[in-house]
């Protein structure tokens, strides 16, 4: 045996095995979480029911061991928005493995960036250059600065509730106290209620205002403004000199029924655009900025300034051909056209029980972003127990009414914020009248015990428990 062969031997031999170590210390998971993570996500599956063992998965649904399939109507807070193990996203990053390419050696130019920003482009025709990151919230913090540098303003203004990512920079348009709270100080960002031009030209007088940053709907509730705000606000901007930016990080790439959301209003062009999300195909995490020429131009405006934004794994050849495979199942699986045919027979099913039942105030959205909203009901009996959840905390309702869509109807979801009666549904594309007949009838089986008070109060009980005990 040659001395190579004896080293192979012996490498093969100590190789990593990752089924064997999934296999040996798989079971452990929770554990794990708990030893070396963040330990309050164990405990909050385990107070809730929500501590699953999913063994594996595919398109919309997960397995656990027993072989009991689970409805996945969250889609990994949209980052599965082909479902999981799309075959076509997988054989890409197979094949840009096995293509052995010299990536990220910073001093070349590879193929896969240049074709994937021109297949985004192609999808956004005001729109001229892309900057590729590795997340939604490194788009906003790219969009911010290109903003703040091309206008020479400090300030964003940015709508109440609105979520734009946790890094220090989108955290600072970020509307909820909750996640803002004790990182102070943030950057000089100011809130504008959404819908309201009043305030955002009065803030837009100041002078220094460098963009409004919007998600055309906002995740946190699934709430957009009123038809027409959109353009109005992007006129007023444009007339003091700043910058509409639209964080599509959730909603882009086909989830509300066209490309992007703000194509839902005509007119409306933002000067930056940023995405992330679904355009991974759940595997490899990307963000892209998308511009117009003249900010890029700006923001690089020599070759001493070629690297003044720039991000170390941003544009890797594993991210650039999961979004060129995502980008082209979405246009040979005509997945937008899905989305607008599945998501209105869900919202229009779901919105005809609202005259059923008591606590269900509202259904709205757009394609396969829907808000299921509950609010106070009429009869005496009813309001008594809305009244005891509201008191311990709001939002219990909504989690009472996930809890056992979950244990009962293995259908995972989620409530849309915190302290909202709001459950969110944003499950993957790929769905259609199987899922859609599956969620309607244990969303129904849900409400009739609730509003019988069945076993969910019992549940309600424990919750309240809980809510005062974290007080």
């Amino acid at each position: 045996m040659t001395t190579a062969e004896s080293a192979s031997e012996s490498s093969q031999a100590g190789e990593f095995d990752l089924g064997k170590l999934l296999a040996e210390r798989g079971a452990e998971r929770y554990e794990l979480h708990t030893r070396y993570l963040n330990h309050q996500l164990p405990r909050m599956l385990h107070t809730i029911g929500f501590d699953k063992v999913y063994e594996r998965a595919e398109g919309a649904y997960f397995w656990d061991a027993d072989g009991n399939d689970y409805l996945d109507m969250l889609a990994g807070f949209g980052v599965m928005g082909l479902g999981r193990h799309h075959p076509v996203v997988r054989k890409a990053l197979h094949d840009v493995v096995d293509a052995g390419l010299a990536d990220l050696t910073r001093f070349d130019c590879q193929p896969l960036p240049g074709l994937l920003a021109e297949k985004l482009l192609a999808h956004s025709p005001h729109l001229d250059r892309v900057f590729f990151g590795n997340s939604g919230t490194e788009a906003v913090e790219s969009a911010l600065k290109f903003a703040r540098f091309v206008t020479g303003r400090p300030r964003i203004l940015y709508c109440a509730h609105a979520f734009h990512g946790l890094t220090t920079g989108s955290l600072s348009v970020n509307g909820e106290s909750g996640f803002r709270d004790g990182f102070a100080p943030l950057l000089p960002d100011t809130a504008v209620p959404l819908g309201d031009l009043d305030v955002l030209e009065r803030e837009l007088r100041k002078g220094d205002v460098a963009a409004l940053i919007v998600e055309p709907i906002q995740g946190k509730g699934v709430l957009e403004g009123p038809p027409g705000w959109l353009r109005a606000a992007q006129e007023l901007l444009h007339r003091r000199g700043a910058l509409l930016i639209a964080d599509e990080v959730q909603t882009g790439l086909g989830r509300t029924g066209d490309f992007y959301a703000y194509q839902h209003e005509d007119g409306v062009e933002p000067d930056l655009v940023c995405v992330a999300k679904a355009l991974s195909g759940g595997y490899v995490p990307v963000g892209a900025t998308i511009g117009k020429d003249w900010i890029f131009k700006k923001v690089y405006s020599s070759m001493d300034r070629v690297l003044v934004h720039s991000a170390s794994f941003g544009s890797n050849a594993q991210a650039m051909a999961a979004g060129l495979a995502v980008l082209s199942v979405m246009e040979n699986e005509q997945i937008v056209a899905n989305v607008r045919a599945t998501g209105e027979r869900l919202r229009s099913r779901l919105a005809a029980l609202t005259d059923q039942y008591e606590m269900l105030a509202e259904v709205r959205g757009r394609g396969l972003m829907i808000g299921i909203e509950f609010g106070r009901p009429r009869s005496l009996k009813l309001r008594s127990r809305w009244a005891m959840l509201q008191a311990a905390r709001k939002g219990l309702f909504a989690q009472m009414v996930v809890v056992p869509l979950l244990q009962r109807h293995r259908i995972l979801t989620q409530v849309s914020g915190d302290h909202m009666e709001v459950i969110k549904l944003i499950p993957p594309l790929i769905i259609g009248e199987r899922e859609v007949d599956r969620f309607v009838d244990a969303f129904t089986a849900v409400m009739d015990d609730a509003h019988n008070g069945g076993l969910v109060w019992d549940f309600g009980k424990t919750l309240v428990k809980q809510a005062v005990a974290n007080r």
